[in-house]
């Protein structure tokens, strides 16, 4: 069956985010649902659709609903789209008789049932009657780091559900692989999907496998040690020193040196300049020479910006680099301190070292000081970097912006 085709007899699921996630794994759940956050090769999303033959919906927090709108249905399968879903817990859920739920650590995981009874359960923020601890161990997401601390782990569970069963494209000649040309299940340790373009790199697959998706491309020179995913229509440029586990969306450029990192799409890191442990949204832009610390020079654990606690929280983490927004951009040879985090809209460019929390649409240098993005003025360049992809600017997304824009005030 077809991952993207509805199994029969099987529910509607339905990946739900509560408030209180959504709130944690700011900005990057600002503009999207928590299931549409890449991890590994697949998005949560993708990954219950390869898992389970159906078709998945997003229930996101009100104001993203306008652009992930739900289908009609009698009954589903709610989800908390924050679960990093194995074989293990989706059997479970896929069980669960009609009125009965799954609960994660005394939060609700999963819930079958009608619409109008899931909207009780969350109207009354308690678990309902037939509720029973998930026995098994299971990833979840509670904040935004966990997606480079999880995603070594992620794109070697999420190779063998694309790979196996399917015939790689042949491995160039004037590539070097070093690690063998199987994994230990029998699979290609490097797969190539049709239209891709590998020449000329050095490709280390010791510590895991190296998926290439459809019509990508890695330029001559580079070096990769997997785990690594390289999405469709995405290049790593000459030169480029990637180390695993990173993962690389769609419609990505991407060069210099990067340890550990997730980018969802449709963003550019293409220069020298060094990006680790970190998060990157779409749209976004990272200038050449550009360096993102990822270790504070005292070796002492990490402070990240917490959104809800309006504060920088304290992590048990030695390494944590940038978390970066939708749509915020960079410029050349610029120094980002240890785990910044920049929200959604935002223009940095200039000397010396940014707060490590600069505020969604801002726009500034650490010397001379920030100040407001318009709307518009973001409207138009959102719509000009998206155009150069043959993507628009849709009503949803500026109903997604303006809440955004409201939000960022507070920070200010």
């Amino acid at each position: 069956m077809n991952h993207s085709e509805t199994a029969q007899g099987s529910p509607a699921i339905v990946l739900f985010d509560s408030e209180k996630r959504h709130a944690d794994l700011l900005p990057l759940s600002f503009t999207r649902p928590i299931a549409e956050f890449r991890l590994g090769i697949l998005t949560i999303r993708e990954k219950w659709e390869w898992r389970t033959g159906c078709r998945c919906l997003n229930l996101p927090v009100g104001y993203l609903r306008d652009k992930f709108p739900l289908s009609p249905f009698d009954e589903a399968l709610f989800v908390a789209g924050w679960i990093v879903p194995d074989a293990e817990f989706v059997n479970a859920a896929m069980e669960l008789p009609a009125g009965h739920a799954l609960s994660v650590g005394g939060e609700l995981a999963a819930f079958r049932g009608t619409a109008a009874i899931f909207s009780k359960i969350c109207d009354a923020d308690a678990l309902p009657p037939a509720v029973a601890e998930y026995a098994g161990a299971v990833d979840t997401l509670r904040y935004v780091y966990d997606l480079f601390l999880l995603n070594h782990k992620a794109i070697l569970s999420d190779y063998p559900l694309l790979v196996a069963g399917r015939q790689t494209q042949p491995l160039s000649p004037s590539n070097t692989l070093i690690g063998e040309y199987t994994t230990s299940d029998g699979l290609p340790s490097v797969f190539i999907e049709e239209g891709a373009v590998v020449e000329g790199a050095v490709i280390n697959v010791k510590n895991g496998p190296v998926f290439i998706a459809a019509d990508a491309e890695i330029m001559e020179g580079a070096c990769l040690r997997g785990p690594v995913s390289l999405g469709s229509h995405s290049k790593i440029n000459m030169g480029a020193k990637i180390y695993g586990a990173t993962s690389i969306g769609p419609w990505c450029k991407v060069g210099g040196e990067v340890n550990n990192a997730v980018l969802f799409g449709y963003s550019n890191k293409a220069h020298d300049g060094f990006l680790g442990n970190a998060v990157i949204g779409e749209w976004c832009n990272i200038g050449a020479g550009t360096n993102a610390s990822n270790l504070k020079n005292d070796y002492s654990k990490i402070r990240i910006w917490n959104y809800p606690g309006h504060t920088f929280m304290r992590t048990d983490l030695q390494f944590c680099g940038l978390i970066m927004g939708d749509h915020s951009k960079v410029g050349v040879n610029c120094m980002l301190n240890t785990a910044t985090v920049i929200g959604v809209g935002v223009n940095l460019h200039g000397s010396g070292f940014p707060r490590p929390f600069i505020p969604s649409f801002s726009e500034g240098a650490p010397a001379s000081g920030f100040t407001d993005v318009p709307l518009k003025k973001f409207y138009d360049i959102a719509e000009r970097v998206m155009s150069r992809r043959g993507v628009g600017l849709t009503d949803a997304d500026r109903v997604i912006f303006e809440r955004v824009y409201e939000v960022a005030s507070r920070f200010k």
